[in-house]
């Protein structure tokens, strides 16, 4: 089993600046692609930015220019730099990851608690 814990959600004003964090552990060998999520109140949860294994990203057009994803695969953790924010990003976000327990074991998808990004006008 492996757990993913969520950092850096809070307020700020438009304009501002947030950095969200994601460290995995436990039994973990490979974690393959990893992401994040966000869902704001009364609406579905949505797709944010994708990086792969060897950090090839993608991102939604809403967040293109303004939201850069990354990863330190020797810290196994996951980060979301997001600046320039509007209040249209206050949502929970979610990261997620696919962690392989061992060599011959097929990746499962783990998801992290969420953290809170609210932005102000």
């Amino acid at each position: 089993q492996a757990q993913l814990v969520e950092s850096g959600g809070g307020l700020v004003q438009a304009g501002g600046s947030l950095r969200l964090s994601c460290a995995a552990s436990g039994s973990i060998f490979s974690i393959y692609v990893m992401g994040w999520y966000r869902q704001a109140p009364g609406k579905q949860r949505d797709l944010v930015a994708t990086i792969s294994s060897i950090g090839r990203t993608n991102y939604v057009d809403s967040v293109k220019g303004r939201f850069t994803i990354s990863r330190d695969n020797a810290k196994n953790t996951l980060y979301l730099q997001m600046n320039s924010l509007k209040p249209e990003d206050t949502a929970v976000y979610y990261c997620y990851a696919a962690v392989a327990s061992s060599a011959y074991g097929a990746p499962d998808t783990y998801w992290g608690q969420g953290t809170q990004v609210t932005v102000s006008s």
